[in-house]
């Protein structure tokens, strides 16, 4: 029997750790963890909090106004009235306790400090950062259909972008389209802000839509994806509108032999770093020599960006389970961008892409 997830975080603390603490502020300061660990996909669950002990156990203390929707989750629910009620049914949980971990990436400061105002001052708090994410970074059976979900969603708005630009759009017209047509193809929210960059823009890799407007010529680059279930897609697609530059038709062969290089290196047991160096090393022996100015990949799930790094630098092993994005690109000042994302799977033997759509070079 495969076990839960409170489980598997247990069976990866470290250095003395009796339990892990999930604590939920008011937003931005919800941690996607409390929702990995209780399978809920819906509720606010803002005040929330969720201890995981180190024989698996799972409680989650919840006010009122979320006990219906976390009682049809996972965990010994605990239900609270008032912050005192809240405090101590978790100095109960944890009593013996002498040392918990925290999420100290996602937690704000004035949780930590709610915290150990009713533990025993003896009481350690340590980084449990690691500790989570070397247990969300695999994936299970359950998370890798709702990912696959989400990507068939941008897969198919990413075939239909060439019926969707034509002179005169703007970068805004677009990005609002394609989010519209994720919804309605069953998303339950955008994975991130929509990139659709037109002409010169496309050199920016993290450029805002405003109201450039598409012309002859131009690169089309859209940076985009879905969210199905709280579970994230990522893809980018670069077309274009008449015949481009030759420049920019060019970099975008290198950047498709990149990403071939980088996925060729993808499988269990690798070095993380070996399929951006593969992919790098085409770009950097052509003549778009320090264009590839960002990482090939990073870590997908719940967060658009969790802690597997594919970049040239990462001292991380890649395992079966990982969902990570493969996107090589060039940028060119002034003149445009290519990218080229897939969402990938990493298998026993292998890799599998997730996103499925039009890889050629496309001009409309």
């Amino acid at each position: 029997m495969m076990s839960s997830r409170a489980e598997r975080l247990a069976q990866n603390f470290a250095d003395g750790v009796d339990a892990v603490v999930v604590m939920n502020a008011s937003e931005p300061f919800l941690d996607t963890t409390y929702w990995y660990l209780t399978g809920s996909t819906s509720g606010t669950f803002e005040g929330a909090r969720a201890v995981v002990t180190s024989d698996g156990s799972l409680h989650t203390f919840v006010s009122i106004l979320e006990e219906e929707t976390a009682r049809s989750s996972s965990g010994e629910v605990h239900v609270y009235n008032t912050d005192s009620e809240r405090k101590q049914q978790m100095q109960d949980v944890l009593k013996g306790c002498r040392k918990i971990g925290v999420n100290f990436s996602s937690t704000a400061y004035g949780s930590v400090e709610w915290m150990k105002s009713f533990l025993e001052p003896d009481v350690s708090i340590v980084d449990a950062t690691k500790i989570i994410a070397d247990t969300i970074a695999i994936k299970d059976e359950k998370e890798i259909e709702l990912i696959e979900k989400a990507c068939r969603i941008s897969s198919t708005v990413a075939n239909e972008l060439p019926d969707m630009i034509h002179e005169g759009a703007t970068e805004r017209d677009v990005a609002s389209e394609m989010g519209i047509r994720m919804l309605r193809l069953g998303g339950t929210g955008l994975a991130f802000d929509t990139i659709a960059a037109f002409g010169a823009h496309s050199s920016e890799p993290h450029y805002s839509p405003a109201d450039y407007a598409l012309k002859k010529g131009d690169a089309a680059l859209f940076d985009f994806g879905s969210k199905y279930e709280r579970y994230c897609s990522d893809l980018t697609r670069t077309i274009f509108l008449g015949e481009p530059d030759p420049v920019l038709k060019r970099a975008y062969e290198v950047v498709r032999l990149a990403q071939l290089a980088g996925l060729s290196e993808m499988k269990d047991g690798a070095d993380a770093s070996a399929p951006d160096l593969a992919a790098r090393k085409v770009i950097e022996e052509s003549e778009f020599k320090g264009r590839f100015i960002h990482s090939f990949g990073h870590g997908i799930g719940m967060n658009i960006h969790e802690a597997i790094y594919v970049s040239p630098k990462s001292q991380q092993k890649l395992r079966a389970g990982n969902v990570v994005s493969a996107e090589p690109g060039v940028y060119i000042p002034g003149v445009g961008g290519i990218r080229i994302e897939d969402t990938v799977l990493i298998t026993e033997d292998g890799y599998r892409l997730l996103t499925d759509y039009d890889h050629s070079y496309t001009v409309v």
